[in-house]
């Protein structure tokens, strides 16, 4: 496989609440995407079900995938490997990817491999015009993730700082369900913040007061709680509190990221993962960036979160490298990202 002058690549995204399909080819890049959000289906009850997760993947994946090949303008004898999310994830959703990735593979008689959720959105960034060079620091920003990696090639991760409780998206969530504001949390609470009048609030940013990289934004969220119920509730009031909450996340991110680029002696950063889509965050990092002598990478807003781009890309790096998997059909909640096989001879190598 390594000696094919380019491969084409059909990626699947399932892990929780999107569904996304990719057509990747190595030598023309990417072909054609496409995505379905179930934000409607879980609105109402402020979070991801599982269980109409994993029906309402059953219900759009094929007819996604018959999309996506038809608007690429190719027929499915042209895939040569099918990439879909291994995991971590929502174990339902997740099998509902492998066993149709898997059993597509074997119909076409093609390989399959299954991809580690977070080392897609870590190489989301190479599908940009403009992509970083390999070694770098990776901040990972997600609802259920937020890491500091120290990256040297493809699947030669070493993590160096990671959240001792809430990910910085789980705390988005969480806060935005005090403020009575809807799923998802995130854009709800930056576009409340925006409303926000500076200084009146000044939350804690945790962590920060003691040397390592490590996270914790649970007792971020107990703050807010605790000054929510001191003050009105009105909407302005909110408006504060959302843009004082923002405000301790995104420099918490900031001086840990600083910490890690002085740490390792690293001028690049890749930000990627859901919340990488912030735009105060985008903002703050890169001015930082800048006084810092360094260089920080983001994936487009529409690869900052899941989406079948990034599942077909990583998993045609390994693909390339002669990597695939077996006819078993597995997948799994929890996968350690630092325990991935490593790639001898990454893209973007320096």
């Amino acid at each position: 496989m390594q000696n094919q002058k380019h491969l084409c690549v059909l990626g699947i995204e399932t892990s929780c609440d999107e569904t996304a399909v990719a057509l990747y080819d190595s030598a023309r890049g990417l072909l054609a995407h496409a995505l379905h959000s179930q934000t409607a289906i879980h609105a109402d009850y402020g979070g991801v079900v599982p269980e109409l997760a994993s029906r309402d993947h059953i219900r759009k994946l094929l007819p996604l995938i018959q999309q996506t090949v038809i608007s690429a303008g190719l027929d499915v004898r042209a895939v040569d490997a099918v990439a879909y999310t291994g995991g971590p994830g929502l174990i339902g959703a997740l099998m509902v990817g492998a066993a149709t990735g898997r059993s597509l593979a074997w119909a076409w008689k093609v390989p399959a491999i299954a991809v580690h959720h977070m080392e897609g959105h870590l190489l989301a960034p190479f599908l940009e015009a403009d992509p970083p060079m390999f070694p770098f620091i990776a901040l990972l920003v997600s609802g259920g993730h937020t890491q500091l990696v120290q990256v040297r090639g493809v699947g030669r991760y070493r993590i160096i700082g990671e959240s001792v409780d809430d990910a910085a998206g789980e705390a988005f969530d969480k806060v935005a369900k005090m403020l009575g504001l809807g799923y998802p949390g995130g854009p709800a609470v930056a576009a409340l913040a925006e409303a926000g009048h500076p200084g009146r609030f000044h939350f804690p940013r945790p962590m920060t007061d003691r040397p390592g990289l490590d996270f914790s934004f649970s007792g971020l969220k107990t703050h807010v709680a605790q000054v929510l119920a001191t003050v009105p509730g009105g909407r302005q009031d909110k408006a504060d509190i959302a843009l004082a909450f923002q405000e301790a996340v995104v420099e918490t991110v900031v001086i840990k990221c600083r910490r890690a680029w002085r740490e390792t002696g690293l001028t690049r950063l890749v930000v990627a993962g859901g919340v990488s889509a912030n735009r105060s965050m985008r903002r703050a990092l890169t001015e930082m960036a800048k006084a810092e002598g360094c260089r920080v990478y983001f994936p487009r807003l529409e690869f900052c979160t899941d989406n079948g781009a990034m599942i077909a890309f990583a998993g045609c790096q390994r693909l390339l490298a002669g990597q695939s998997d077996s006819l078993a059909i597995v997948s799994y909640a929890r996968w350690s990202l630092d325990s991935l096989v490593p790639v001898v001879e990454s893209v973007g190598s320096e």
